[in-house]
């Protein structure tokens, strides 16, 4: 017989999602009310402020999509991009790949601009690509990649598509709250994000953020969104101010309240005491890894202090390593995507994991199994 659910206490340090505080499991667990209510509404009014501080903005359309990550970077493409617009993608991991996906199915005609992973992106590359291509409408960018922990320089970038006349799309996934998003002082169009990463709240919900430029380019589409549910002309009238909400769709009311919860207590703490504090365990953990005798694929001045990327040391079985971690220290980590599959490790610092006895915890977990892993070999 199924009986109820209890998942185990896991202590989460993999590239997402981060350790939840009980304070904003304890907000989703608040009584479900109707999405149109005015109350409700009225949190919608609040979370978009709230956004607008984490995405350091002034831009009115700034709201979460109602579904992860992905759903944010492709409502991004399909109410940016139209068939036949040149796009200039910067890709240097996975989701550089996911960004170029995107404009293929938008009908759109990239530019890929290829740096090698770990690397950060290279700004010469991108004007390159510029030059040789003045019609680009667009450039996209991961800011994090969180396949290898590379942060690229999003305020270089994205003024290089300013002096093309091109609009920006950015991929703060994994930056946002835990390192300096700027979108307002560095000029980006479009970017997404995700609630699981370093805004420590639970999976699910996609924070956006558009221009009014962006929001120009919406306005004078030639032919309509091809994606009914991330249409922005129609989102807009579920999220638009004023009392005159319509009917899209059943929003996920409770965890909203997790989002909204998430983001008070980031204001509460501050945005560059947010990053600061990444920044702090970032360098314990650094010490921590290189005692041990590993060494990090993502070079220090490109490196992401909440998305640590390491190499196994050779003759260890990397899946075993992170099975015994799950099973007997209760620790998540991540393991290497595309490319650096079963060669990389990816340890998480993101939101409420970012904590010194996490990291002495993993430092301490990682030193047991890799002593016995060694002597067995």
């Amino acid at each position: 017989m199924i009986s109820s659910f209890t998942p185990p206490q896991r202590i989460l340090m993999g590239p997402g999602p981060s350790d939840v505080p009980q304070r904003i499991l304890d907000a989703m667990a608040r009584p479900t009310i109707g999405h149109l209510d005015p109350a409700f509404a009225e949190l919608m009014e609040q979370t978009k402020t709230l956004l607008r501080y984490a995405f350091q903005t002034e831009n009115a359309l700034t709201f979460p999509v109602s579904a992860p990550g992905s759903a944010g970077m492709e409502m991004c493409f399909v109410n940016l991009v139209e068939p036949g617009d040149t796009v200039i993608v910067c890709r240097n991991g996975v989701f550089g790949g996911r960004m170029l996906e995107n404009v293929k199915r938008c009908g759109g005609v990239p530019v890929v601009v290829d740096d090698a992973w770990g690397a950060a992106v290279d700004p010469a590359k991108v004007r390159a690509a510029f030059e040789a291509n003045p019609q680009a409408r667009m450039l996209a960018f991961v800011h994090a990649e969180t396949s290898t922990g590379a942060q690229s320089d999003a305020a270089a970038l994205a003024a290089i598509a300013r002096e093309f006349g091109a609009l920006t799309i950015m991929d703060c996934v994994t930056s946002l709250g835990g390192t300096p998003v700027r979108v307002d002082e560095w000029g980006i169009d479009a970017a997404y994000s995700g609630s699981q990463k370093c805004l420590s709240c639970t999976p699910g919900l996609s924070p956006v953020t558009f221009s009014e430029r962006a929001v120009e380019r919406v306005r004078a589409r030639r032919m309509p969104v091809q994606s009914w549910f991330l249409d922005l002309s129609l989102v807009l009238g579920y999220w638009q101010s004023g009392g005159h909400r319509t009917y899209h769709h059943t929003a996920p009311v409770n965890p909203m309240y997790a989002l909204h919860e998430a983001l008070v207590m980031l204001r509460e703490e501050g945005l560059e005491n947010a990053w600061a504090r990444h920044r702090a365990m970032h360098l314990r953990l650094k010490a921590e890894l290189e005692a041990l005798g590993l060494s990090f694929v993502v070079a220090e001045q490109d490196r992401l202090p909440q998305l640590n990327a390491v190499h196994v040391p050779a003759g260890v079985d990397e899946a075993a390593i992170r099975a015994r971690l799950l099973t007997e220290f209760d620790l998540e980590i991540g393991a290497g995507l595309g490319d650096m599959a079963g060669k990389i490790w990816r340890i998480g610092l993101m939101g409420h994991s970012a904590r010194e006895e996490n990291v002495l915890h993993c430092a301490d977990a990682l030193r047991q199994c890799l002593g016995g892993e060694r002597m067995a070999a």
